[in-house]
């Protein structure tokens, strides 16, 4: 994945699924959510447990499926094994793009959804690559 795709799908995605959300401060998907709504990102977190509850202020969804509208991307905190049926519903609901955050390595499930024609980034977070590649927040 080189830096003129993760700017491109960076500066073109408004609005991102975040499967896996938690409500722990101390986890990484919360701080990757809180961050991204900072950068002015519409974020919109997916965790069964947590649905049709309030996470930094952001109603939860029990599925992709379940989601209102369209989603640009599909931000993966769940395992490695996770991310073939996360790919599967990302296609199902029109994503654009599979992005499998560090250390959810999933070769299957990249090729599945490029095959579908998303862009797929793996073993990567946007809370690492905005600041590197100078994205300046949505809006300003």
């Amino acid at each position: 994945m080189n830096d003129d795709t993760l700017r491109d799908v960076l500066t073109n995605t408004k609005r991102i699924a975040l499967v896996g959300a938690s409500d722990r401060p101390q986890r990484p998907s919360y701080g990757v959510m809180k961050f991204l709504l900072e950068q002015g990102y519409e974020v919109i977190p997916v965790s069964p447990k947590l649905a049709g509850q309030q996470l930094l202020g952001q109603t939860v969804y029990a599925s992709l499926q379940s989601i209102p509208g369209k989603i640009d991307m599909v931000d993966v905190f769940r395992n490695a094994e996770a991310a073939w049926d996360v790919a599967q519903e990302a296609i199902a609901i029109g994503a654009k793009v599979l992005w499998l955050q560090i250390g959810v390595i999933n070769e299957q499930a990249a090729v599945l959804a490029g095959d579908a024609g998303l862009t797929v980034v793996m073993d990567r977070c946007p809370k690492i690559e905005i600041p590197r590649l100078g994205i300046s927040p949505i809006g300003q």
